[in-house]
């Protein structure tokens, strides 16, 4: 008898980690994330795992997302040592991932301290540094998609293109208990179909049981034309009224995509004489690693880069500036409108976004685009949410910028793409929803039985499921 135990992106759409135990396989993670939202350090600190890391064989990443990844650092200074399997694209990406959440980690806790030192308090030691960082990156073992790989003698795991980011898989874990042979399928985050830059996700039919992410379970993203002509209005309307747009992003993926839809503006004659700034060290590293693969991308978009004579994605946006240093970030700031500023982090949880945010938010005559889902407990939530007030850096500002949302450049795939995904297993497929907040969940398992005659089990941190 084979289980699955739950002890993240349980009914919350952060924090991915999910436990496999079988005879097997021995004791599988599969993805070991960090949970987002609220201050990083206390996060950080408070996190605890349900499970002896030693006694962990093997981990199994789907991405290299931090709320799929990010953990690991803790894992390996508590003692994992086992390898961790991953796409080839995600080996790439993580040692950009993981070095800069460790740094900015620290750096928070260095702040954390000194101020607790002024005032006569205990300072905090880090649970984890960058030596575990590279620990980490030594335990990586790097797989191409759909060449299956051994976990013991009698398991074998076969990663599949999920469309989500660069990198990311399905994971098809095949292992044979007493003579009978069960297979589970892990989603990852499924990417959408038609994603620029992106291939389809793969689609499988046989599983015993399907472990299926459910963050837009409730709800579809808009045609992708629809909300690009509403994207270039958004643009122009703020060109007018001499406003600039801060665009909050995630480094992988997102950042990617946007640069792309810019660029096909520009060569459409469609975008104003915006400056575009990518403001993020981060974002910059992950776009160079993206040009190293635009050979496994989907192939209609790469073309376009060629027939517009491009070799990167940098290239495919002109007037796009790189500002890789604080003084260079720091001097968008003289600009006082027609400046397009993709910054991180993608909820706003930190980084470089909140600062622009202390520059502009208060002037109705810009606006934040928000290109991804915002997590409760975010700051991007409280501002999609309504937000009329934000404390930034000790100081209250006004909420004045218009803010927008475009699901247009979500990474995940909508609900009736989830419904259409689910609907290819065989009847016999037991379906287990994850990363998704309560309401997405229940909307889509709702579906699933109407739509399907499929019955679909919503596990809470901590619940197990034998198969």
């Amino acid at each position: 008898m084979a289980t699955l135990t739950f002890y993240g992106a349980a009914q919350e759409v952060t924090g991915s980690c999910h436990l496999l135990e079988s005879k097997a396989c021995g004791r599988i993670l599969l993805d070991c994330g960090l949970r987002q939202g609220g201050d990083a350090v206390e996060r950080i600190h408070n996190e605890r795992f349900s499970f002896r890391p030693d006694s962990i064989d093997a981990v199994v990443l789907s991405h290299a997302h931090l709320d799929h990844c990010g953990m690991l650092p803790l894992l390996v200074h508590q003692g994992f040592k086992g390898p961790i399997h991953c796409t080839r694209a995600t080996a790439d990406l993580l040692p950009i991932m993981l070095r800069d959440a460790v740094g900015l980690y620290l750096r928070d806790l260095e702040r954390e301290n000194l101020r607790a030192s002024r005032r006569g308090r205990k300072t905090r030691e880090p649970v984890y540094d960058e030596e575990d960082v590279e620990r980490v990156l030594k335990q990586l073992q790097p797989s191409r998609y759909r060449k299956p790989f051994k976990l013991g003698q009698h398991c074998s795991v076969t990663l599949h293109d999920a469309g989500h980011i660069l990198g990311s898989a399905v994971v098809e874990i095949v292992l044979t208990e007493n003579a009978t042979e069960k297979r589970l399928v892990f989603s990852g985050d499924l990417g959408r179909k038609g994603s620029v830059l992106m291939n389809d996700p793969a689609t499988l039919e046989k599983a015993d049981i399907v472990l299926m992410e459910s963050t837009y379970g409730d709800r579809d993203h808009r045609y992708e034309d629809d909300s690009m002509e509403e994207f270039a209005q958004i643009l122009h309307d703020t060109w007018n009224q001499g406003g600039s747009v801060m665009i909050p992003s995630f480094a992988v993926g997102r950042t990617q995509e946007i640069l792309f839809h810019l660029g096909r503006l520009h060569h459409a004659g469609q975008l104003d004489n915006w400056q575009v700034f990518l403001d993020s060290p981060m974002a910059i590293e992950v776009t160079r690693v993206y040009d190293r693969w635009l050979d496994i991308m989907d192939g209609e978009d790469i073309r376009e880069l060629s027939d517009a004579h491009k070799e990167s994605l940098a290239d495919f946006l002109p007037r796009l500036q790189l500002t890789a240093d604080t003084e260079q970030s720091m001097a968008i700031n003289r600009i006082k409108g027609g400046a397009i500023i993709i910054a991180g982090s993608g909820m706003c949880t930190g980084g470089r976004i909140r600062h622009h945010f202390k520059q502009r938010i208060w002037d109705d005559r810009n606006t934040v685009i928000f290109a991804g889902f915002q997590a409760r407990g975010t700051l991007g939530r409280l501002l999609v949410d309504g937000m009329q007030s934000v404390k930034l850096f000790g100081e209250e500002y006004a909420v004045k910028a218009r803010i927008e949302t475009l699901g247009c450049f979500s990474a995940h795939a909508g609900q009736s793409e989830l419904l259409a995904w689910a609907a290819n297993f065989e009847a016999s497929a037991r379906l287990v929803l994850v990363h998704g907040e309560p309401d997405a969940q229940d909307a889509l398992a709702s579906l699933l039985w109407e739509q399907h005659q499929r019955r679909a089990a919503i596990p809470a941190e901590g619940d197990s499921i034998a198969f």
